[in-house]
Protein backbone atom coordinates (compact mmCIF):
# COMPACT_ATOMS: atom_id res chain seq x y z
CA UNK A 1 0.00 0.00 0.00
CA UNK A 2 1.40 3.25 -1.14
CA UNK A 3 1.96 6.07 1.83
CA UNK A 4 -0.26 9.12 1.75
CA UNK A 5 -1.04 12.12 3.87
CA UNK A 6 -3.29 10.53 6.24
CA UNK A 7 -2.32 6.97 6.01
CA UNK A 8 -2.63 4.45 9.25
CA UNK A 9 -1.24 1.02 9.45
CA UNK A 10 -1.37 -1.76 11.87
CA UNK A 11 1.57 -3.95 12.51
CA UNK A 12 0.58 -6.11 9.69
CA UNK A 13 0.20 -3.82 6.98
CA UNK A 14 2.16 -0.69 5.47
CA UNK A 15 4.65 0.92 7.60
CA UNK A 16 3.41 -1.57 10.28
CA UNK A 17 4.44 -4.38 8.68
CA UNK A 18 8.08 -3.05 8.59
CA UNK A 19 8.53 -2.64 12.15
CA UNK A 20 7.37 -6.57 12.38
CA UNK A 21 10.13 -7.51 9.79
CA UNK A 22 12.70 -5.75 12.04
CA UNK A 23 11.20 -7.60 15.12
CA UNK A 24 11.41 -11.00 12.91
CA UNK A 25 15.25 -9.90 12.08
CA UNK A 26 15.70 -9.10 16.13
CA UNK A 27 14.42 -12.43 16.88
CA UNK A 28 16.89 -14.45 13.99
CA UNK A 29 19.89 -12.48 15.58
CA UNK A 30 19.29 -13.11 18.85
CA UNK A 31 19.55 -16.97 18.41
CA UNK A 32 22.72 -16.33 16.85
CA UNK A 33 25.36 -17.72 18.55
CA UNK A 34 27.98 -14.56 18.31
CA UNK A 35 25.48 -13.10 21.10
CA UNK A 36 26.09 -9.84 19.64
CA UNK A 37 22.19 -9.18 20.91
CA UNK A 38 19.16 -10.98 23.07
CA UNK A 39 16.09 -9.65 23.02
CA UNK A 40 13.49 -12.48 24.08
CA UNK A 41 10.48 -10.63 23.34
CA UNK A 42 11.43 -9.93 19.37
CA UNK A 43 9.68 -13.94 18.64
CA UNK A 44 6.39 -13.68 20.84
CA UNK A 45 5.77 -10.60 19.45
CA UNK A 46 5.83 -11.36 15.75
CA UNK A 47 4.06 -14.51 16.30
CA UNK A 48 1.17 -12.65 18.02
CA UNK A 49 0.96 -10.41 14.90
CA UNK A 50 0.58 -13.49 12.93
CA UNK A 51 1.97 -12.46 9.33
CA UNK A 52 2.79 -16.47 8.29
CA UNK A 53 6.01 -15.78 6.96
CA UNK A 54 8.24 -13.60 9.26
CA UNK A 55 6.77 -15.98 12.05
CA UNK A 56 8.12 -19.21 10.00
CA UNK A 57 11.04 -17.58 9.62
CA UNK A 58 11.71 -17.12 13.69
CA UNK A 59 10.07 -20.25 14.24
CA UNK A 60 12.95 -22.06 11.52
CA UNK A 61 10.22 -23.37 9.25
CA UNK A 62 10.75 -21.10 6.41
CA UNK A 63 13.84 -22.54 4.41
CA UNK A 64 14.70 -19.67 2.77
CA UNK A 65 17.82 -20.69 0.99
CA UNK A 66 15.11 -23.08 -0.77
CA UNK A 67 12.94 -21.16 -1.61
CA UNK A 68 14.77 -18.55 -2.99
CA UNK A 69 18.46 -19.49 -3.33
CA UNK A 70 19.79 -16.35 -4.45
CA UNK A 71 17.98 -14.89 -1.92
CA UNK A 72 20.15 -16.44 0.53
CA UNK A 73 23.29 -14.57 1.21
CA UNK A 74 20.92 -11.12 1.35
CA UNK A 75 18.51 -12.29 3.83
CA UNK A 76 21.56 -13.25 5.49
CA UNK A 77 23.11 -10.35 5.31
CA UNK A 78 20.08 -8.22 6.45
CA UNK A 79 19.81 -10.20 9.64
CA UNK A 80 23.26 -9.12 10.60
CA UNK A 81 22.40 -5.91 9.98
CA UNK A 82 19.29 -5.64 12.52
CA UNK A 83 21.67 -7.19 14.96
CA UNK A 84 24.55 -4.82 14.31
CA UNK A 85 21.67 -1.86 14.41
CA UNK A 86 20.08 -2.92 17.32
CA UNK A 87 24.06 -3.02 19.18
CA UNK A 88 24.79 -0.17 18.11
CA UNK A 89 21.23 1.64 19.74
CA UNK A 90 21.22 -0.36 22.61
CA UNK A 91 25.18 0.74 23.57
CA UNK A 92 23.64 4.00 22.98
CA UNK A 93 21.14 4.08 25.85
CA UNK A 94 23.79 2.23 28.15
CA UNK A 95 25.97 5.20 27.63
CA UNK A 96 23.22 7.55 27.92
CA UNK A 97 22.05 5.97 31.06
CA UNK A 98 25.67 5.61 32.50
CA UNK A 99 26.26 9.56 32.00
CA UNK A 100 23.89 10.39 34.25
CA UNK A 101 20.33 10.58 31.83
CA UNK A 102 17.19 9.50 33.38
CA UNK A 103 14.65 9.89 30.60
CA UNK A 104 14.43 8.15 27.46
CA UNK A 105 12.48 9.05 24.27
CA UNK A 106 11.93 6.09 21.70
CA UNK A 107 10.14 7.53 18.61
CA UNK A 108 8.26 5.67 16.49
CA UNK A 109 8.60 2.65 19.11
CA UNK A 110 6.80 -0.36 17.12
CA UNK A 111 8.10 -3.63 18.39
CA UNK A 112 10.98 -2.24 20.28
CA UNK A 113 11.44 -3.98 23.80
CA UNK A 114 14.11 -1.92 24.91
CA UNK A 115 12.06 -0.51 28.09
CA UNK A 116 11.69 -4.21 29.50
CA UNK A 117 14.99 -5.79 28.41
CA UNK A 118 17.71 -3.04 29.00
CA UNK A 119 19.44 -2.56 32.29
CA UNK A 120 17.98 1.24 33.32
CA UNK A 121 19.39 2.49 36.25
CA UNK A 122 16.48 2.87 38.95
CA UNK A 123 14.71 6.47 38.62
CA UNK A 124 14.57 6.34 34.44
CA UNK A 125 11.53 6.94 32.25
CA UNK A 126 11.49 6.00 29.49
CA UNK A 127 8.95 7.15 26.98
CA UNK A 128 7.43 5.47 23.56
CA UNK A 129 5.33 7.33 20.69
CA UNK A 130 4.08 5.53 17.94
CA UNK A 131 0.40 5.26 16.90
CA UNK A 132 -2.39 4.22 19.26
CA UNK A 133 -3.47 0.79 17.54
CA UNK A 134 0.67 -0.12 17.74
CA UNK A 135 1.10 0.91 21.41
CA UNK A 136 -1.82 -0.97 22.54
CA UNK A 137 -0.97 -4.27 20.51
CA UNK A 138 2.60 -3.97 21.94
CA UNK A 139 1.47 -3.55 25.83
CA UNK A 140 -1.14 -6.11 25.91
CA UNK A 141 0.73 -8.85 24.28
CA UNK A 142 4.02 -8.16 26.50
CA UNK A 143 1.27 -7.51 29.54
CA UNK A 144 -0.37 -11.31 28.17
CA UNK A 145 3.65 -13.08 28.67
CA UNK A 146 3.84 -11.73 31.81
CA UNK A 147 6.63 -9.21 30.97
CA UNK A 148 7.43 -6.38 33.27
CA UNK A 149 9.66 -2.98 32.03
CA UNK A 150 12.65 -2.37 33.60
CA UNK A 151 11.95 1.06 33.89
CA UNK A 152 9.21 3.63 34.55
CA UNK A 153 7.50 3.38 30.72
CA UNK A 154 5.46 5.51 29.71
CA UNK A 155 3.52 5.67 26.68
CA UNK A 156 2.58 8.08 24.05
CA UNK A 157 -0.18 6.80 21.27
CA UNK A 158 -0.22 9.28 18.62
CA UNK A 159 0.87 9.95 15.42
CA UNK A 160 4.20 11.35 14.64
CA UNK A 161 2.72 13.64 12.59
CA UNK A 162 0.22 15.28 14.81
CA UNK A 163 1.69 17.47 17.98
CA UNK A 164 3.30 14.56 19.58
CA UNK A 165 5.66 16.87 22.13
CA UNK A 166 2.18 18.72 23.56
CA UNK A 167 1.37 14.56 24.05
CA UNK A 168 4.59 14.12 25.69
CA UNK A 169 4.62 16.70 27.97
CA UNK A 170 1.56 15.69 29.09
CA UNK A 171 2.40 12.27 30.20
CA UNK A 172 5.03 13.68 32.62
CA UNK A 173 7.60 14.32 30.16
CA UNK A 174 10.00 17.45 31.28
CA UNK A 175 11.95 19.48 28.65
CA UNK A 176 14.25 20.54 31.51
CA UNK A 177 16.15 17.43 32.45
CA UNK A 178 18.44 15.97 29.41
CA UNK A 179 17.01 13.43 27.25
CA UNK A 180 17.95 10.12 25.35
CA UNK A 181 16.21 10.36 22.48
CA UNK A 182 16.22 7.52 19.99
CA UNK A 183 14.82 7.48 16.08
CA UNK A 184 15.94 3.87 14.98
CA UNK A 185 14.72 2.89 11.25
CA UNK A 186 12.68 6.09 11.36
CA UNK A 187 13.68 8.86 8.89
CA UNK A 188 13.40 6.88 5.59
CA UNK A 189 9.89 7.06 6.45
CA UNK A 190 9.54 10.85 6.34
CA UNK A 191 9.41 13.47 4.09
CA UNK A 192 12.52 15.54 4.61
CA UNK A 193 10.67 18.56 5.56
CA UNK A 194 9.13 16.17 8.00
CA UNK A 195 12.34 15.00 8.78
CA UNK A 196 13.72 18.37 9.51
CA UNK A 197 10.40 19.22 11.90
CA UNK A 198 11.12 16.09 13.68
CA UNK A 199 14.76 17.53 14.64
CA UNK A 200 13.23 20.74 15.41
CA UNK A 201 10.97 19.57 18.06
CA UNK A 202 13.96 16.81 19.57
CA UNK A 203 16.35 20.34 19.70
CA UNK A 204 13.29 22.51 21.13
CA UNK A 205 12.39 19.83 23.82
CA UNK A 206 16.19 19.13 24.78
CA UNK A 207 18.03 20.47 28.02
CA UNK A 208 22.02 20.50 27.56
CA UNK A 209 23.56 16.99 28.10
CA UNK A 210 20.79 15.53 26.14
CA UNK A 211 21.77 12.71 23.85
CA UNK A 212 20.42 11.66 20.16
CA UNK A 213 21.10 8.63 17.80
CA UNK A 214 19.33 8.14 14.61
CA UNK A 215 20.46 6.73 11.32
CA UNK A 216 20.70 8.26 8.03
CA UNK A 217 20.90 7.17 4.05
CA UNK A 218 22.59 9.11 1.99
CA UNK A 219 21.73 6.99 -1.11
CA UNK A 220 17.77 7.96 -0.58
CA UNK A 221 19.26 11.10 -2.95
CA UNK A 222 19.47 9.13 -5.79
CA UNK A 223 17.19 6.37 -4.98
CA UNK A 224 16.26 3.92 -8.05
CA UNK A 225 12.84 2.36 -7.32
CA UNK A 226 12.92 -0.22 -9.67
CA UNK A 227 16.64 -1.39 -8.64
CA UNK A 228 15.25 -1.57 -5.53
CA UNK A 229 11.67 -3.32 -6.29
CA UNK A 230 13.54 -5.93 -8.14
CA UNK A 231 16.45 -6.16 -4.77
CA UNK A 232 12.87 -6.77 -2.59
CA UNK A 233 11.13 -9.00 -4.94
CA UNK A 234 12.26 -11.91 -2.80
CA UNK A 235 8.64 -10.83 -0.25
CA UNK A 236 6.43 -12.13 -2.66
CA UNK A 237 8.04 -15.35 -3.26
CA UNK A 238 7.31 -15.75 0.94
CA UNK A 239 3.58 -14.40 0.70
CA UNK A 240 4.03 -10.81 1.64
CA UNK A 241 2.74 -7.91 0.05
CA UNK A 242 5.59 -5.20 1.21
CA UNK A 243 6.17 -3.07 -1.70
CA UNK A 244 9.24 -1.35 0.08
CA UNK A 245 10.20 1.57 -2.62
CA UNK A 246 6.45 2.64 -1.95
CA UNK A 247 6.83 2.90 1.86
CA UNK A 248 9.86 5.16 2.01
CA UNK A 249 10.29 8.89 0.93
CA UNK A 250 13.37 9.77 -1.32
CA UNK A 251 15.25 12.52 -2.99
CA UNK A 252 17.23 15.45 -1.40
CA UNK A 253 17.14 16.07 2.00
CA UNK A 254 19.78 17.46 5.06
CA UNK A 255 21.78 15.25 6.52
CA UNK A 256 20.91 14.32 10.16
CA UNK A 257 24.22 14.81 11.54
CA UNK A 258 24.70 18.37 10.26
CA UNK A 259 21.41 19.37 10.87
CA UNK A 260 21.68 18.51 14.25
CA UNK A 261 24.58 20.21 14.05
CA UNK A 262 23.35 22.95 13.01
CA UNK A 263 21.27 23.50 16.19
CA UNK A 264 24.71 23.04 18.61
CA UNK A 265 24.37 19.56 18.73
CA UNK A 266 27.91 17.73 18.52
CA UNK A 267 27.46 14.76 16.31
CA UNK A 268 29.34 11.69 15.54
CA UNK A 269 28.66 9.53 12.32
CA UNK A 270 29.89 6.04 11.84
CA UNK A 271 28.81 3.91 8.47
CA UNK A 272 27.62 0.64 8.37
CA UNK A 273 30.80 -1.21 7.25
CA UNK A 274 33.12 0.24 10.30
CA UNK A 275 30.08 -0.96 12.77
CA UNK A 276 29.72 -4.73 11.50
CA UNK A 277 33.90 -4.61 11.77
CA UNK A 278 33.31 -3.00 15.40
CA UNK A 279 31.04 -6.00 16.13
CA UNK A 280 33.10 -8.78 14.79
CA UNK A 281 30.64 -9.52 12.34
CA UNK A 282 31.91 -10.47 8.14
CA UNK A 283 31.03 -6.61 6.32
CA UNK A 284 28.30 -7.73 3.57
CA UNK A 285 29.34 -7.68 0.10
CA UNK A 286 25.93 -6.51 -1.82
CA UNK A 287 27.44 -3.93 -4.19
CA UNK A 288 24.79 -2.68 -6.65
CA UNK A 289 21.99 -5.13 -5.54
CA UNK A 290 21.78 -2.81 -2.56
CA UNK A 291 19.43 0.16 -3.05
CA UNK A 292 20.25 1.97 0.14
CA UNK A 293 24.04 1.63 -0.16
CA UNK A 294 26.33 2.94 2.85
CA UNK A 295 23.88 3.57 6.02
CA UNK A 296 25.15 5.94 8.75
CA UNK A 297 24.39 5.55 12.23
CA UNK A 298 24.62 8.89 14.02
CA UNK A 299 25.34 9.85 17.18
CA UNK A 300 25.07 13.20 19.69
CA UNK A 301 25.21 15.03 22.90
CA UNK A 302 23.58 18.67 23.17
CA UNK A 303 24.95 21.56 25.14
Amino acid sequence: MARSDNDTWDLASSVGATATMVAAGRAIASQDPRGLIDDPFAAPLVRAVGIDAFTAMVDGTLDIEAVVPDAAARVRANIDEMAVRTKFFDDFFVASTEGGIRQAVILASGLDSRAYRLPWPAGTVVYEIDQPDVIEFKTRTLAGLGAEPAAERHTVPIDLREDWPAALRAVGFDPSAPTAWCAEGLLIYLPPDAQDRLFDNIADLSAPGSSVATEFVPALKDFDEEKAREATATFSQFGLNLDMPSLIYHGERHSAADYLAGKGWQMNSVPRSELFTRYGLPVPDLGEDDPLGEIVYVRGTFG
